[in-house]
């Protein structure tokens, strides 16, 4: 298995393996303050009208996820369709987190799961949390035009008279993503624990936490652009922020093979190299721009550069 894929198959067990820390840790922890059953069904008023033995609340929302998360894995190593469900299964298993505090925090310090409080806020608190984790997901896999095909390996292309090329290509880290999503499952933990009542907010852990998981979230993945405008190039699932660089700006463009070793690490790095955004070892596009040199590590590097080579010919005064 390559490096590709031992930073995603561990990123899936770590999540996997956080959500259902969570689901069966938060009621344990609580048991000492927790009644003999406790209320896990509420009616239209938000007054308590089911329940369950403490080892059912603690079983059922594990198994679930368990037998959720094993199918996802199953069809995603069978076939690329499971890509479009990755959404859908880190919303559940951030619901079922969400839910489950909601019914710790329920019934808490309460001594009959008749007098347990409303979970109302909590679940629709818990559905929008859930889904804007989705939708960056979403946003973060999304698929992007191919490139537009070349047969030349050249540093420079032919652009036909009156049209209009467009080049993109995008690039993901699975170990930046694994670190994100490790960050982000403690970060959610402390908060949630604080927040249930279980011990009091720690927010010099979940402040610094959080953060460092939005920053990894933010540089896991890049997308490069060439157009007659020049070079974008956004990081993130909501593509920002973003660099760009006029055809005039751009003194020349090249792809480099180039390592994360060479570079200094995975990120953005700054060294005698100049300035790169190095998501995984490999081909990157490499401009010249300003007397300094930047470069991103995408696919098909080579036929970004010759668009860029042949659009500053073509526009020289740009």
């Amino acid at each position: 298995m390559n490096e590709r894929g031992n930073g995603a198959t561990w990123g899936v067990a770590g999540w996997t393996a956080g959500i259902l820390a969570l689901l069966v840790g938060m009621p344990l922890a609580a048991s000492g303050r927790l009644p003999e059953r406790l209320a896990t069904h509420w009616n239209g008023a938000g007054d308590p009208d089911g329940s369950m033995p403490l080892w059912a609340a603690v079983f059922i929302p594990a198994l679930i996820w368990l037998v959720l998360a094993s199918g996802a894995v199953i069809v995603w190593r069978r076939t690329d369709v499971a890509r479009e469900w990755v959404p859908a299964v880190l919303m559940t298993g951030l619901f079922l987190v969400g839910t489950q505090a909601s019914i710790v925090h329920a019934n808490l310090d309460r001594t009959d799961w008749h007098e347990a409080r409303s979970v109302t806020v909590w679940v629709v608190a818990a559905l929008a949390v859930a889904g804007a984790a989705g939708l960056i997901v979403w946003l973060a896999g999304r698929r992007v035009p191919a490139p537009w095909r070349e047969t030349a390996d050249s540093p420079v292309m032919d652009l036909p008279e009156g049209q209009r090329l467009v080049w993109f290509s995008r690039a993901s880290s699975p170990w930046m993503y694994g670190a994100f999503a490790v960050t982000g499952l403690v970060a959610m933990a402390a908060l949630l624990v604080g927040v249930v009542g279980l011990t009091s907010l720690d927010w010099s852990l979940i402040v610094p936490l959080a953060l460092a998981s939005i920053l990894l979230l933010g540089l896991a993945s890049v997308e490069a652009r060439v157009s007659e405008t020049g070079l974008r190039v956004a990081f993130g699932p909501f593509g920002w922020p973003a660099r760009r660089w006029s055809v005039g700006d751009i003194e020349s463009a090249r792809s480099e093979a180039r390592t994360a070793a060479q570079v200094g690490g995975l990120g953005y790095r700054l060294n005698r190299l100049g300035t790169t955004v190095m998501l995984r070892g490999g081909e990157c596009l490499v401009i010249r721009a300003r007397g300094r040199d930047f470069a991103v590590s995408v696919d098909d590097a080579a036929r970004g550069a010759a668009l860029l080579n042949s659009l500053r010919a073509q526009h020289p005064s740009r």
